[in-house]
């Protein structure tokens, strides 16, 4: 019977118990796809990964992202986290990492303190900007129980918008992000009315202050139904905005999971690019856990 390592870790922030938690498999060779999404789904977090051989040895590993019901294309907090599970295993070249992956190639640049230590990463989402459908003001709002009038839509409508996953996002007020949260019922009504969702309706709400964002991502319909730090939209909101401002780059401090008890920070950047808008997200990690599991 096989046994298979794994360490889970806080992404998103500099002390345990805040930011996003992660579970790593360093070693999954031999496990099959079905066990993967078992494992996920036991280990109950937002996402889990599987590290294994990459299939271009100019790389450094393939890794298979699984959320609690599907596997995943591309995520964030799961790039920076399992970038800094394998540079502290001595898998980073002067500080980079490549993993292929569903989405395309993630780039990831290691982030050390003055003695060393490995301290977090930043990842560069692996497409350029690309957006899709728009909702109402009122599904946004029957989707995360709050009033139609707490989205803001003089900027843009609520839209999908992806680098490399999918989210549909909305600006709201400061009030109604506050007060937001996941409504089961609503967001598999409002799913079925879009057949490019499938069973996956992410929606990112974000209120802003000039370069500061306060954020809040429901993902019910996939077994998210909060997210504590989402790396992936905050990367893609990023982009947009610069889509939508203008002018050649764009910063932005995010700040996630304050409701829940989980508060993270993130770092996104998005600039203009031969291909379109690209962006990046980075921030620290905490260890937690190390175990074994014999399947």
């Amino acid at each position: 019977m096989p046994t298979y390592d794994f360490v889970t870790l806080d992404v998103f922030t500099d002390r345990r118990f805040g930011g996003n938690q992660l579970a790593v498999f360093t070693d999954a060779r031999g496990m099959t796809g079905e066990q993967m999404q078992a494992l996920a789904g036991e280990m109950n977090l937002s996402e889990t990964t599987f590290v294994l051989p990459a299939d271009d040895p100019a790389h450094t590993a393939r890794v298979r992202i699984f959320n609690r019901t599907a596997e995943m294309p591309f995520a964030g907090h799961p790039n920076v986290g399992t970038g800094f599970v394998l540079a502290e295993l001595g898998r980073d070249k002067d500080g980079a990492l490549v993993f292929e992956e569903i989405a395309g190639l993630v780039e990831v640049k290691v982030e050390r303190d003055a003695e060393g230590q490995v301290t977090g990463a930043a990842i560069a989402a692996p497409q350029a900007l690309s957006t899709g459908f728009n909702l109402t003001a009122e599904q946004v709002a029957k989707c995360c129980m709050i009033d139609a009038a707490d989205v803001i839509t003089a900027r843009h409508q609520p839209i999908q918008a992806s680098v490399g996953v999918d989210f549909v996002f909305a600006e709201v007020t400061p009030q109604g992000l506050a007060k937001a949260g996941p409504n089961l019922t609503g967001s598999r009504e409002v799913a079925a009315t879009i057949p490019e969702v499938g069973d996956r309706l992410s929606i990112h709400l974000y209120a802003r202050d000039g370069d500061k964002l306060r954020v809040r991502m429901f993902a019910p319909l996939s077994g998210t139904f909060e997210d504590a730090a989402t790396g992936s939209a905050n990367a893609t909101l990023a982009a947009l905005l610069l889509s939508l401002d203008g002018g050649e780059t764009a910063a932005f401090e995010v700040t996630q999971g304050v409701e829940m008890g989980r508060p993270s920070q993130l770092h996104v950047t998005a600039h203009r690019a031969a291909d379109g808008i690209r962006a990046t997200v980075g921030g620290g990690c905490a260890p937690m856990f190390k175990g074994q599991v014999s399947l």
